[in-house]
This record gives structure tokens, C-alpha cells and sequence, in this order.
């Protein structure tokens, strides 16, 4: 007696609805993964654990108007931050960001005054000596191929010379002459230093350009095709150029960038204090450099984000001013700035490294 062995015949199973077949190349990661993989998302974590930390240790952080006087602190390092978060992404920085800033409100205040002219003569002027010399760091990069670090520790100190001894053999002084009597400075202070009250607590025009610049920032690298630029220069400037990415042109803009925003800065703090002094703006870019590294940025280029310099920015304020308000040594501000840098860039690490883990 023989057996016969019937096969059944194969039926495929439809996959239940709703789900989909997947393998381990094409399995979509967590969604806590894809948040890590975003730079910001760390020092946003990190700028609100500083805010409930100085909401309890600090109690005047509560009133308003201290709150309007810490995003005031952050607007002025932020405003600046962004430019140095831009060129940080296309794999440069920019050591002369700080001096630069005194540069150009120098540039607007003795010509103005020593010329007699109206001060927006000087405003315009100012903003081409920094396009210039930001023009000039991008072009010195590109041409030699020196490392940014070289090119931009020269131009701090040139730039750090120059506004000493020209203000010096122009005024007799190593600051500049009271410019709040001169035709178009009421114009200017409310274009660069005016303040406008809300809810009864008095908040700087600083913080509206901060958070229109970041907007703006954070368009132009999301959404344009210079931002796709800004990212592959920063990632690999010889791949970039071998898809016809214009690597030259991109990488002097963006030190123009930093120029522009050296001089914003810098006509805020003429038309805030109506002088300035020759001297200062040294440190302000390590300042600068840090905010964006807090925010996500890598020295190494080609990552970042527009909205995590926004943060560092914040922490640097609250910091800053949060010490004085818990009625602190405010000597132990450069500790936690430390503090803060060492934390961002290894928490930035982390991130990384748990974001790109398969």
C-alpha cells in the first residue's frame, strides 16, 4: 500500500491593514531617535532645565521685567550668534566677530561727528567697512587656504589695533564723542535701540530683530537653496564644488553674514549709550562661538540648526543675569559658561552618535 503525499497549496497572506512589510535597512527609526537627530533639540532641554533652576534659586527671574531684561542679554549675543552659527554649519568661524562689532560703530560715530554729518551717513558707511571686512577674511580664506582660524586671528588683532589707535589720534580718547544731538539720531535709536512697552513691562527692539532674524535664518536653511550650500561646503567643500555647489561665492557670503551682524550690533550699542569705547568687544566672540556650539553646531561643519543658537543665546542671558538676580558673585559667570560649553559639546556627541545608531 503506497502513500501519497498532498502539498497543500501556498497562500499568501495580505499584511494586516495599516501595517507594512519591513526589513532592518528600511525599518524607520524611533521617533525619539529622529528628535535626538535634531541639534536643537539638546540645549532646548537644556535652556528650559536653566530656566526652572534660576525660577527657584533666582525669585526675581519671576518678575517681568527681569524676564524682559534677560531675553534683552540674549538678543545681543543672539543676534551675532546666528551669522557664527551660519558659518559654523559651512565648516568656518570667525574669531574677529567680536572686535568687528566696535569696529563699526567706531565707523559710524567719528564720521558722523568729526565730519559733522547726519548720522545716517555714518550708519551706511559703517555697514560697508563691515561687509568689507567680512569680505575680506571669506576672500583671504578662499584664496590661500589658510584655516579660518589663522585668517580671522589676524584680522582681531588688526581690527583690535586700528580701533585704539584711529580713535585715539581722531578724539583724543580712547572713546568717542556724544553723538544724541545730532540730526537723524532720534530715527536711528528707534530703528536700533528703541523700546516699546507690553503687558506694562518695557522690552527691547532687540529681541523682535533676534527672533525676525532667526526666522529668517532658519528659512533660508531649510527652505533655499543657498541653505542646501551652507550644508554641503560645511560637510565636504571638494564634493560640494564637484556637484556645482558655488563654494567660493558661499563661503564669502557667509563671512559677510557675520559682517552684517557685527554691524547691527554695533549701531545698537552706539544708539544705546550715544559713545563708545575703543577698547572693548575682545572675548565677545568666544561668546559668540560658544552660543552656537550650545546650540548644536559642530566645529567641524556641515550640521546645526538656526533655532539651536536661538536657545544657546537664552541660557547665556538667563545665566548671566540669573547669577545677579540670585545675588551670586557674578565672578562665577565665566565658570558656568564653562560649565555650560563642556556640557553642550558633550551632550552634542551623544546625540550624534545615538542619532546615527542603527
Amino acid at each position: 500500500m503506497s502513500m501519497t503525499q498532498h502539498a497543500e497549496p501556498a497562500v499568501d497572506t495580505p499584511p494586516a491593514p495599516g501595517r507594512k512589510q519591513s526589513d532592518g535597512r528600511t525599518r524607520q527609526r524611533p521617533l525619539a531617535l529622529r528628535l535626538l537627530a535634531r541639534p536643537e533639540v539638546g540645549v532646548f532641554l537644556g535652556a528650559v532645565a536653566v530656566l526652572v533652576f534660576f525660577l527657584f534659586a533666582a525669585p526675581p527671574v519671576r518678575d517681568g521685567s527681569s524676564m524682559a531684561n534677560i531675553l534683552y542679554q540674549s538678543s545681543t549675543i543672539g543676534i551675532m550668534a546666528l551669522p557664527v552659527a551660519l558659518l559654523m554649519i559651512g565648516g568656518e568661524f570667525d574669531l574677529s566677530a567680536g572686535v568687528a562689532v566696535i569696529t563699526s560703530a567706531l565707523t559710524a560715530s567719528m564720521l558722523s561727528y568729526q565730519l559733522t554729518m547726519n548720522v545716517w551717513v555714518g550708519v551706511i558707511v559703517a555697514l560697508l567697512v563691515s561687509l568689507a571686512i567680512g569680505a575680506f577674511n571669506g576672500w583671504l580664506l578662499v584664496k590661500t587656504g589658510l584655516p579660518s582660524f589663522l585668517v580671522t586671528l589676524g584680522t582681531f588683532l588688526i581690527l583690535q589695533g586700528v580701533n585704539l589707535a584711529i580713535t585715539k589720534l581722531v578724539t583724543g580718547n580712547v572713546a568717542t564723542d556724544d553723538i544724541s544731538d545730532m540730526d537723524g539720531f532720534t530715527q536711528a535709536q528707534k530703528l536700533f535701540a528703541s523700546t516699546f512697552t507690553v503687558g506694562g513691562v518695557n522690552v527691547k527692539i532687540t529681541v523682535v530683530w533676534w527672533l525676525v532674524f532667526a526666522a529668517i535664518a532658519t528659512w533660508v536653511l531649510l527652505r533655499t537653496k543657498y541653505g542646501n550650500w551652507i550644508f554641503a561646503v560645511g560637510g565636504n567643500k571638494a564634493s560640494a564644488r564637484a556637484v556645482g555647489v558655488p563654494v567660493t561665492f558661499t563661503k564669502i557670503s557667509l563671512f559677510m553674514l557675520v559682517g552684517f551682524g557685527a554691524w547691527f550690533v554695533g549701531m545698537h550699542q552706539l544708539f544705546s549709550f550715544n559713545t563708545v569705547q575703543s577698547g572693548e568687544g575682545v572675548g565677545q566672540e568666544l561668546i559668540y562661538i560658544a552660543a552656537a556650539v550650545i546650540g548644536g553646531c559642530l566645529l567641524t561643519g556641515g550640521y546645526g540648526s538656526a533655532i539651536g543658537p536661538v536657545f544657546g543665546a537664552f541660557m547665556f542671558g538667563m545665566v548671566q543675569q540669573g547669577i545677579v538676580y540670585a545675588g551670586w558673585n557674578p565672578d562665577w559667570f565665566k565658570a558656568f559658561l564653562g560649565v555650560m560649553l563642556l556640557g553642550a559639546v558633550l551632550i552634542n556627541l551623544w546625540v550624534q552618535r545615538t542619532a546615527t545608531r542603527r
